[in-house]
C-alpha cells in the first residue's frame, strides 16, 4: 500500500486537538499494539487493512477516522490510502509517542506490565 497523494496533502491533526470521542485506528503490528494502546482504539496493522478495512464501519459516519501508529509514518500511508478509497482519515502526528508524551491514557494487553510505546 504506497500513499497516493503526497504527505503533504494527508489531512493531519495533533494528539492535543483530537476530540474527546475520537474514532482511532491503530495500525501498528499486534507485538506494538499489545504492549500499550489507546483504550478505545480499533487495532488493524497497516498490511491487513486493504482487507479488513469493513471493519472501520463500527465507527460513526460523520466523524473521520484519526489513525495512528508509533511515530506518524505507518499511519500517514494508511490515511491516504483510506481518503483514496473513499473514507474520511486523518493522520495523528506523532503516533502514540506523542499520545504517550501528552499524558494520554494507554492501556497494555498484558495485565502484569504498564502500557508503553514500542
Amino acid at each position: 500500500m504506497e500513499p497516493v497523494v503526497s504527505p503533504a496533502e494527508i489531512p493531519t491533526a495533533e494528539v492535543r486537538d483530537l476530540p474527546a470521542d475520537v474514532a482511532l485506528l491503530d495500525v501498528r503490528e499486534d507485538d506494538e499494539w499489545a504492549a500499550g494502546h489507546a483504550p478505545a482504539a480499533v487495532h488493524i496493522p497497516l498490511g491487513e487493512l486493504p482487507a479488513r478495512v469493513n471493519e472501520l464501519s463500527e465507527f460513526p459516519e460523520d466523524n473521520p477516522v484519526y489513525v495512528i501508529c508509533r511515530s506518524g509514518g505507518r499511519s500517514a500511508r494508511a490515511a491516504a490510502w483510506l481518503n483514496a478509497s473513499g473514507w474520511d482519515a486523518v493522520n495523528v502526528a506523532g503516533g502514540m509517542g506523542a499520545w504517550a508524551r501528552e499524558g494520554r491514557r494507554m492501556v497494555s494487553e498484558n495485565p502484569d506490565s504498564e502500557p508503553e510505546v514500542l
